[in-house]
């Protein structure tokens, strides 16, 4: 595992993934659906697989810097136990995912090597 960066508000859009296994599937898919609908926020599809450089299932909450403070201080109350990986939308995929990636609980090695290619 890598050094736990904690969240920070520095850009304007983001991601949240929630990590989850096939014993957490089920809180993980409510607490993705409560943030979605408490901030307004779009959430995407509650993956039960590998995707992209994510090392664990995950569901992707989508939002901005005006939500950032009360989303993020919501997840890391309610997460349970779950990691969070928070990163950028910055334009460059290969650094929202090194240099902006921040971590609720404990941090995840990334496989990057896709933005690397």
């Amino acid at each position: 595992m890598n050094e736990v960066k904690r969240p920070v508000n520095s850009h304007k859009a983001y991601h949240a993934h929630v990590y989850f296994d096939e014993a957490t599937v089920d809180f993980a898919s409510e607490l993705c659906r409560e943030a979605g609908q408490r901030f307004g926020l779009q959430v995407g599809r509650v993956h039960e697989k590998l995707v992209g450089p994510h090392p664990m299932w995950s569901c992707q909450i989508i939002f901005g810097s005006k939500d950032f403070e009360q989303l993020i201080s919501w997840l890391d109350e309610h997460r349970n136990g779950l990691t969070v990986l928070v990163h950028a939308l910055s334009g460059n995929d290969l650094d929202d995912h090194t240099h902006y990636a921040y971590w609720l609980g404990d941090s995840q090695t990334l496989d990057v090597s896709q933005f690397t290619a």
